[in-house]
């Protein structure tokens, strides 16, 4: 009697525990992608540069706890890099183009080119205030932290089985877009072995000169691999499909149309205020139509799936997280919108909302539940070696 209390608590335990990920239990891709859509989302409802920094923050951990050693992983730290040129570009953008903000601290004052008089509200030169490159920082953070999310899953999901949840009436579009997704990593990977290369012979690594001696043979790379895996997925039999009659065709054509064009309408009355009432109605309707005509194009698929993604109770946590993330935020942008918009007129500095940077720590549930890559061959390596010492 003493020892049954603790079988449940060790079951539990061993529930709660994150096995190690393998063929069988690995995350689907398309969980990974609703995860960041949901912190995306987030991101886009808020320009408090704090909260963007708290995304950006819950979304590094997660890559760097769950990321695995492939090549599409390493990408996450070009995203970040193109994050950090957007803003850039937006502050110049704003020193040099002038901006509607209206302000009081001059922080420089550049020449101003005179223009004539039909370009009545567009400037070059000019007055520069503290007010509008502050605008300019929040604005460029949110798009740059839009871009890690995306970042983010591509780092985490594996491109190839995302095109297993994909709709058989949308796998040739599917085809298209994972040979183009595969392109971007491969591109990363060959710019860093090339330039460990060029530092292994005592080449330098940066400067114009270096970029225009990498940037050939990484593109040439990152274009045969990408054709080879077009070539693979074609010898296996995608782009094959089945002969339907022209009335199916015709329907799934009407329905897939009609269906998206009942999302956007639905969408646009739920963000417009006279389209309240009837926009989530016909959004449900659009959806469902639209479901309907990729259910009947599918018909033309003749190919099988192999293995396909089991949605498990870890995938659909994950999925939740982010959603979860993206719900609380737009909560909070109706009921305390100034909390997630700051103002820049009069300067202030930007204050952290509680209960909206707890929610954002939802966002850290991947890093928790989802299943933990197995070591590099580098760490094997490293641990096979401290073992034959010991």
């Amino acid at each position: 009697m003493t020892g049954s209390p603790a079988v449940p608590a060790r079951v539990l335990r061993r529930a709660l525990h994150a096995p190690e990920a393998d063929r069988g239990n690995a995350l689907p891709a398309g969980a990974w992608w609703l995860w960041a859509l949901g912190l995306a989302t987030a991101a886009s409802r808020t320009t408090n540069p704090l909260l963007l920094g708290l995304l950006v923050g819950v979304a590094g951990y997660v890559v760097a706890a769950r990321r695995t050693d492939a090549p599409w992983a390493r990408s996450y730290g070009a995203f970040v890099k193109l994050g950090l040129f957007v803003v850039a570009v937006r502050l110049l953008f704003s020193v040099f183009l002038g901006s509607s903000i209206p302000g009081s601290h001059t922080v420089l004052i550049l020449p101003e080119l005179p223009l004539p008089d039909w370009a009545q509200g567009v400037r070059i030169g000019g007055r520069v205030t503290a007010e509008q490159l502050v605008f300019s920082l929040y604005d460029g953070m949110k798009l740059a932290t839009l871009l890690i999310c995306v970042g983010a899953a591509n780092a985490l999901a594996n491109p190839a089985r995302l095109l297993k949840s994909l709709p058989g009436a949308l796998y040739e579009a599917g085809v298209a877009v994972v040979v183009a997704m595969t392109f971007a990593p491969n591109m990363v990977a060959d710019v860093v072995r090339l330039r460990t290369a060029r530092r292994l012979r005592g080449r330098p690594t940066g400067g114009v000169r270096a970029v225009a001696q990498i940037g050939l043979p990484v593109l040439e790379g990152a274009l045969e691999r990408s054709v080879a895996l077009a070539a693979s997925m074609d010898a296996r039999g995608y782009g094959r499909t089945a002969e339907v009659p022209a009335a199916v065709r015709r329907t799934t054509n009407v329905l897939t149309l009609g269906g998206l064009l009942g999302v956007c309408a639905g969408a646009y009355g739920l963000l417009a205020a006279q389209g309240a009432v009837y926009g989530l109605p016909l959004l449900l309707a659009g959806l469902v139509t639209a479901m309907a005509g990729l259910r009947l194009g599918g018909r033309r698929s003749v190919r099988t799936r192999y293995r396909p993604d089991r949605w498990g109770a870890r995938a659909w946590l994950v999925a939740c997280s982010g959603a979860a993330v993206a719900a609380a935020m737009i909560w909070a942008g109706a009921v305390d919108p100034d909390a997630l918009r700051p103002g820049v007129v009069p300067l202030a500095a930007p204050v952290l909302p509680l209960w909206p940077a707890a929610a954002v720590l939802i966002g850290l549930a991947p890093a928790l539940v989802a299943p933990v890559p197995p070591p590099s061959r580098g760490a094997r390596k490293q641990e096979r070696r401290g073992k034959e010492k010991a």
